[in-house]
Protein backbone atom coordinates (compact mmCIF):
# COMPACT_ATOMS: atom_id res chain seq x y z
CA UNK A 1 0.00 0.00 0.00
CA UNK A 2 1.35 3.47 -0.81
CA UNK A 3 2.41 5.59 2.15
CA UNK A 4 0.68 8.74 3.45
CA UNK A 5 2.69 11.09 1.25
CA UNK A 6 1.77 9.28 -1.97
CA UNK A 7 -1.73 7.98 -1.35
CA UNK A 8 -5.11 9.62 -0.71
CA UNK A 9 -6.45 8.58 2.69
CA UNK A 10 -10.03 8.44 1.35
CA UNK A 11 -9.74 6.71 -2.04
CA UNK A 12 -6.10 5.44 -2.24
CA UNK A 13 -5.43 7.35 -5.47
CA UNK A 14 -1.74 8.08 -5.95
CA UNK A 15 -1.93 11.44 -7.74
CA UNK A 16 -1.76 14.02 -4.96
CA UNK A 17 -1.53 17.75 -5.60
CA UNK A 18 0.25 20.17 -3.30
CA UNK A 19 -2.14 23.11 -2.71
CA UNK A 20 -0.45 25.25 -0.10
CA UNK A 21 2.42 25.57 2.36
CA UNK A 22 2.37 27.17 5.79
CA UNK A 23 3.67 30.71 6.08
CA UNK A 24 6.26 29.33 8.48
CA UNK A 25 8.46 27.04 6.35
CA UNK A 26 8.23 23.34 7.11
CA UNK A 27 5.27 23.48 9.50
CA UNK A 28 2.50 22.03 7.29
CA UNK A 29 1.35 21.52 3.71
CA UNK A 30 -2.16 21.18 2.30
CA UNK A 31 -2.59 18.28 -0.12
CA UNK A 32 -5.50 17.32 -2.38
CA UNK A 33 -6.42 14.09 -4.12
CA UNK A 34 -6.80 14.47 -7.88
CA UNK A 35 -9.56 11.83 -8.06
CA UNK A 36 -11.91 12.45 -5.11
CA UNK A 37 -10.80 16.02 -4.25
CA UNK A 38 -10.26 15.18 -0.58
CA UNK A 39 -7.97 17.78 1.07
CA UNK A 40 -5.88 17.45 4.19
CA UNK A 41 -3.17 19.26 6.07
CA UNK A 42 -0.08 17.21 6.82
CA UNK A 43 -0.28 18.01 10.55
CA UNK A 44 -3.71 16.39 10.97
CA UNK A 45 -3.95 13.10 12.88
CA UNK A 46 -3.33 9.77 11.13
CA UNK A 47 -7.07 9.06 10.92
CA UNK A 48 -7.25 11.98 8.45
CA UNK A 49 -3.91 11.61 6.67
CA UNK A 50 -3.12 7.88 6.36
CA UNK A 51 -5.11 5.35 4.35
CA UNK A 52 -4.44 2.56 6.85
CA UNK A 53 -5.89 4.67 9.71
CA UNK A 54 -8.72 6.35 7.75
CA UNK A 55 -12.17 5.16 8.98
CA UNK A 56 -13.56 2.33 6.84
CA UNK A 57 -17.01 3.91 6.75
CA UNK A 58 -15.61 6.98 4.96
CA UNK A 59 -13.32 5.21 2.49
CA UNK A 60 -14.23 5.35 -1.18
CA UNK A 61 -13.46 2.95 -4.01
CA UNK A 62 -13.19 3.69 -7.72
CA UNK A 63 -16.63 2.08 -8.10
CA UNK A 64 -18.09 4.35 -5.39
CA UNK A 65 -16.77 7.42 -7.20
CA UNK A 66 -17.87 6.24 -10.66
CA UNK A 67 -21.41 5.59 -9.42
CA UNK A 68 -21.83 8.57 -7.10
CA UNK A 69 -24.79 10.80 -7.87
CA UNK A 70 -23.87 14.19 -9.20
CA UNK A 71 -24.11 16.92 -6.59
CA UNK A 72 -26.56 19.76 -7.09
CA UNK A 73 -25.42 22.76 -9.08
CA UNK A 74 -24.76 25.96 -7.17
CA UNK A 75 -27.43 28.48 -8.15
CA UNK A 76 -26.43 31.95 -9.38
CA UNK A 77 -26.10 34.68 -6.78
CA UNK A 78 -29.12 36.85 -6.19
CA UNK A 79 -28.86 40.40 -7.39
CA UNK A 80 -29.68 43.25 -5.04
CA UNK A 81 -32.88 45.03 -5.86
Amino acid sequence: MPDAATCCPRCAHTIIEHLSTSPVPGVWDVLQCERCLYCWRTTEPDRRTRRDAYPDSFRLTVDDLDNAPEGPAVPPLRTAG
